[in-house]
C-alpha cells in the first residue's frame, strides 16, 4: 500500500484557487497560446505577398547584376548584343570627347573613360559628323577658291559624300580590327600583356577623330598656313590619344613588334588627315589674292 507522504503524487493546491478567485478579470497566458501565435505569423502570408517577395528578390539580383557588371551571355549576331553600346549618358559622351581632344600624359583613355563598358553611340556620331563636315567644307572650300572666276560655274560635289564615309569608316572600323587581331595574337604569345577588346579600341578610334571636326571646318578658310597648323594640331591629340592608350598593350613585347605597332598607328592617323586635306580641300593660288579687276597690258 502507497504511502500517503509520497512526493511525487499529485496535490491540489489551495493558494491557487484563491488567487484565481480573486483576479477573475486577469488575462492568463498558456503555453499553447505562446506556440500558437508564432506559428500563425509565420503562415499568415498570402499570395500577394509572396508575389510581392519574388519580385522584390527579382529587382535586387537585376540590381545587383548590373551594379556588378555582370551581363548575360548573348550571340554575337543579335541585336541585342549591339543594342546595349547604345545605351550610354549624354555626360559620359561629353567626358570621352573632352578626353580624346586634351590628352593628359599618363591617363589611359580605356582605364578612365571608359571603364571597360565601351559605346558605339559615341563613335558613330562623330565618325557620322566628320564625313558630312568634310563634304560640305570641302564644296564651300572650292566656291571660296574660285569665287570671282567668270569661267566657273558652282556645282554640288556629291560624290564627296561617298568617298569621305568610305574613307572614314574604313579606318575607324578596319584599323582597330587589324590592331585588335595583332595585340590577340601577340596576348598569346606573351601572356603578361594588357589586352582590349574590340568594341573598346573601336571606341578609342571613334573618339580620337572629334579632333578632326573642328579642324575640317577651319579648312574652309582658304589660307594654307591655317590649314596645316590645324592639320599638325589635329595630329598631335589624336595620335597622342591612340599612343597612350596602345602603348602599355604592347610595351612589354618584342622591340621590334613595338616599334612597327607604334608607327603603324602614328603612320595611318597621317594619312588620314593628310588624304583629306589633300583631296577634299583645293588649294587656294596666289592669283586669286590679286584682284581681278586690274586692267591687263597688251604685249
Amino acid at each position: 500500500m502507497a504511502s500517503t507522504n509520497d512526493p511525487f503524487q499529485f496535490q491540489e493546491f489551495e493558494e491557487a484557487d484563491s488567487l484565481s478567485e480573486a483576479n477573475r478579470d486577469a488575462t492568463t497566458i498558456s503555453i499553447e497560446d505562446e506556440d500558437v501565435k508564432p506559428q500563425k505569423q509565420r503562415t499568415g502570408f498570402t499570395a500577394d505577398d509572396v508575389d510581392d517577395d519574388d519580385e522584390d528578390r527579382l529587382g535586387t539580383d537585376d540590381k545587383a547584376e548590373l551594379l556588378s557588371g555582370e551581363k548575360k551571355n548573348i550571340s554575337f549576331w543579335t541585336f541585342d548584343y549591339y543594342q546595349r553600346f547604345f545605351d550610354v549618358e549624354t555626360h559620359h559622351v561629353k567626358e570621352r570627347i573632352v578626353g580624346s581632344m586634351l590628352p593628359w600624359p599618363g591617363k589611359n583613355f580605356v582605364h578612365v573613360y571608359l571603364r571597360r563598358n565601351p559605346d558605339l553611340y559615341g563613335p558613330f556620331w562623330i565618325c557620322t559628323t566628320l564625313v558630312f563636315a568634310t563634304a560640305i567644307s570641302g564644296n564651300i572650300s572650292k566656291f571660296l577658291v574660285e569665287f570671282g572666276n567668270p569661267k566657273y560655274k558652282y556645282t554640288q560635289e556629291f560624290q564627296k559624300v561617298t568617298v569621305a564615309a568610305m574613307t572614314i569608316f574604313a579606318y575607324a572600323w578596319l584599323v582597330p580590327l587589324a590592331l585588335w587581331g595583332l595585340l590577340l595574337w601577340r596576348n598569346n604569345k606573351t601572356m603578361n600583356l594588357v589586352s582590349y577588346s574590340f568594341m573598346e579600341i573601336v571606341c578609342v578610334y571613334g573618339y580620337s577623330l572629334s579632333i578632326y571636326i573642328p579642324a575640317v571646318v577651319l579648312w574652309i578658310l582658304p589660307f594654307e598656313w591655317l590649314r596645316w597648323s590645324s592639320v599638325l594640331v589635329a595630329l598631335c591629340l589624336s595620335g597622342s590619344v591612340l599612343v597612350m592608350t596602345f602603348w602599355p598593350a604592347v610595351r612589354d613585347d618584342h622591340p621590334k613588334v613595338i616599334i612597327t605597332v607604334m608607327s603603324a598607328i602614328v603612320l595611318l592617323n597621317v594619312l588620314l588627315a593628310v588624304v583629306c586635306k589633300t583631296h577634299f580641300f583645293y588649294k587656294a593660288e596666289q592669283a586669286l589674292l590679286v584682284d581681278s579687276s586690274l586692267p591687263t597690258v597688251a604685249p
